[in-house]
């Protein structure tokens, strides 16, 4: 009980780093995780409006969308093909510390 109630404990207190990626002309911003030991890596899409945010997640290689807010469908239509696209850049940065220390910048 005690071993698995500290297990739980560390993977709540975990800390994903994320990466920037894109900055689209309209100011959305595209980041990402690191890859995770199970190879999944988090992409994160946030752009500023009036009234605050709008947002997304998807989890490469799954392709999986998860908390879409404030996206019109055309928006998320284009950002799935972007993702898609690029995804294969994403890994492959998500392996190396993100684009700057891939670059060495």
């Amino acid at each position: 009980m005690f071993i698995s109630s500290i297990k739980n404990i560390t993977e709540r207190m975990f800390f994903i780093m994320m990466y920037p990626y894109m900055t689209l002309p309209d100011n959305t911003e595209i980041v990402h995780s690191e890859m995770k030991p199970d190879g999944k890596v988090k992409v994160y899409i946030e752009k500023p409006v009036y009234d605050g945010f709008c947002n997304a997640t998807c989890y490469l290689p799954e392709y999986k969308w998860e908390n879409i807010s404030g996206f019109t469908e055309n928006e998320i239509a284009y950002l799935k093909n972007l993702i898609e696209k690029n995804a294969h850049l994403i890994i492959e940065l998500s392996q190396k510390g993100g684009f700057a220390n891939a670059s060495n910048f």
